[in-house]
């Protein structure tokens, strides 16, 4: 009667065990990313640079507290850097239609990513994420001369903003009530002082992008330029 128990028991242990270790994943031991090379002085417009809008994408969109960031890794899945985000975003270099990264990005209802209350990515977004996939899903990045005196909203600041602020501020819950959507809802952190002080990371504002790259300084004073020129729709 014994044996009888024990040995469906240890069955039932063992296939416990089986299934906690295929759900534990163990990033200690992750290759730290790469050194990047010497950046290019110009940017290819036909290539996308994972430093460049890659990765602010993906960090202002999926790799916040209870997605996947490095403290909560839903579903055993990290998005905070290069090798994370390729390794468990199964992304599969120059096969964008067979990377899971991607693939989440084109879902609808309850599987899309990000999933709701935010905001999912825009066709250009998605584009971007493709691209960059099908182009060899390169550890890279570019850096264009930058002039501040170049601040039109459409070219300028917009993609700015996009890039590194709406996965945050977008949705049906926007990180802090602020939404950062178009040229209304961006207008509306301009004239509350918000913008200029969190993206310059002034005393008494909450740093932005959180917990992603500090834009550079030129990027900053086109913000500025373009605000203190009256913050023109144009």
């Amino acid at each position: 009667m014994l044996k009888r128990v024990i040995v469906p028991l240890a069955i039932i242990m063992s296939v416990l065990v089986f299934i906690q270790c295929r759900h534990e994943t163990d990033f200690s031991d992750f290759p730290v990313n790469p050194d990047l090379p010497a950046p290019s002085n110009t940017c290819d417009q036909d290539s996308v640079y994972f430093i460049n809008s890659v990765l602010p994408l993906i960090k202002s969109s999926c790799a916040k507290a209870g997605c996947h960031d490095m403290g909560t890794a839903q579903n055993g899945i990290i998005l905070t850097d290069y090798y994370r985000i390729k390794i468990t975003g199964g992304v599969k270099p120059g096969n964008s239609g067979s990377s899971r990264l991607y693939k989440v990005l084109s879902k609808n209802g309850e599987s899309k990513m990000p999933p709701s209350p935010y905001a999912e990515f825009t066709s250009e977004q998605k584009a971007i994420i493709a691209k960059w996939i099908d182009q060899g899903a390169l550890y890279n990045y570019c850096t264009e001369a930058c002039s501040p005196e170049n601040f039109t909203f459409a070219a300028d600041i917009y993609p700015l903003i996009s890039t590194n602020c709406r996965g945050c501020h977008s949705g049906n819950e926007p990180s802090g009530g602020i939404r950062l959507e178009d040229y209304t809802t961006i207008r509306a952190a301009v004239d509350n002082n918000s913008l200029y002080g969190s993206v310059a990371w002034l005393p008494g504002y909450s740093p932005m992008p959180k917990d992603g790259i500090r834009l550079t300084d030129c990027n900053i004073t086109q913000i500025k330029n373009w605000i203190d020129n009256g913050a023109p729709n144009n």
